[in-house]
C-alpha cells in the first residue's frame, strides 16, 4: 500500500511539473509573440546556382514574423527593396524556398557603375522636377510612380485657340536615381534632400515617348504605396480638360463620400 502511494505521489508531482513547466514556455512563447512583428522577405522560387542572374519569375514574397534585431541590423533582404535585387547575381548556390540576404548577392563592380542597376531590356532615362512635381521631393531610389503630363493642344474647333490637357501617361514606373543619388547613396545623410532629375526605369519603346512628353508639356510624378502594382485601365483612355473637369467634379466629391462611408 505504501508503495502505491510513493507512485501515486511521484506520478502527481510529475504532472504538476510537467503543468508548471509548459505555463513557463508558453508565458515565453507570448512574450516573444508580443515583441515580434510582421516582415515581408524576397525568397526564391526555383534552385539556383552561384552566378545565376536573379529574375523577377525567380523571386517571390515571403511574409514571416521577426523579433526586431539587436540595433536594427538585418542581412535579410525587404521585398520593397526587390527591384534592387532583380539583376543581380548569385554569390552562392541556393535552393528554391530560401529566403534572400545581402551576402548571397555578388557585389555591383566598380565598372558597371549605374549600369548595373538597369535590368536587362529595360533604359534609364532622367525627366526634370521640381518640387511640386515631385512631391515635394519626397520621392526616392526604389519608389513606384504614375506618370502624368500636361500639355496645350490645338482646341477641337479649329481656331488657333489652345486646351490644356492632362493625362496619365504611364503607370507604376520604378524610381531608379534622384538627382545623382541611387543605390547605396541613396541613403546618404549627408547628401542634399533636393534634386532637379529623377531616373525613371523605362521599356525601350517608352523612352521616346517620355522625352518628347517632357519637351512639349510638364510631367508630374504620382508617388504610389510601394505594394500598389495595380494598372488602372479605366484612365488609360481619359484625359482632363476645363469642360471634362466641371462635369466630373460632383462625380469625384460623390465617389470620396462613398469610400469614406465604407471605411
Amino acid at each position: 500500500m505504501r508503495q502505491k502511494l510513493l507512485l501515486l505521489g511521484a506520478v502527481l508531482f510529475g504532472v504538476i511539473a510537467f503543468v508548471l513547466t509548459y505555463q513557463q514556455l508558453e508565458a515565453e512563447r507570448r512574450s516573444i509573440r508580443g515583441t515580434s512583428q510582421t516582415v515581408v522577405l524576397i525568397r526564391l522560387t526555383r534552385n539556383m546556382v552561384e552566378g545565376d542572374e536573379l529574375k523577377q519569375g525567380d523571386l517571390a514574397r515571403f511574409e514571416t514574423e521577426r523579433r526586431p534585431t539587436e540595433g536594427g541590423l538585418s542581412r535579410e533582404i525587404p521585398w520593397s527593396e526587390v527591384s534592387r535585387v532583380i539583376g543581380r547575381r548569385l554569390e552562392v548556390s541556393m535552393s528554391a524556398g530560401q529566403v534572400l540576404q545581402s551576402t548571397d548577392l555578388k557585389p555591383l563592380s566598380q565598372r558597371q557603375g549605374f549600369s548595373g542597376v538597369i535590368q536587362q531590356d529595360f533604359r534609364a532615362v532622367a525627366i526634370p522636377v521640381d518640387p511640386v512635381s515631385s512631391v515635394n521631393n519626397l520621392i526616392q531610389p526604389n519608389d513606384n510612380v504614375d506618370v502624368i503630363g500636361t500639355f496645350r493642344f490645338p482646341d477641337v474647333r479649329g481656331d488657333s485657340s489652345l486646351d490644356t490637357v492632362t493625362l496619365t501617361i504611364l503607370q507604376n514606373v520604378k524610381v531608379l536615381a534622384v538627382g545623382n543619388r541611387w543605390g547605396a547613396n541613396a541613403l546618404d545623410p549627408n547628401a542634399a534632400r533636393s534634386y532637379g532629375t529623377v531616373t525613371l526605369l523605362l521599356y525601350p519603346e517608352e523612352v521616346e515617348m517620355i522625352v518628347f512628353a517632357a519637351q512639349k508639356g510638364k510631367l508630374t510624378l504620382s508617388l504610389r504605396n510601394f505594394e500598389d502594382e495595380r494598372i488602372a485601365r479605366d484612365i488609360e483612355s481619359r484625359s482632363v480638360n476645363f469642360k471634362l473637369l466641371e462635369q466630373e467634379i460632383p462625380k469625384y466629391n460623390e465617389k470620396r463620400e462613398q469610400r469614406r462611408m465604407l471605411k
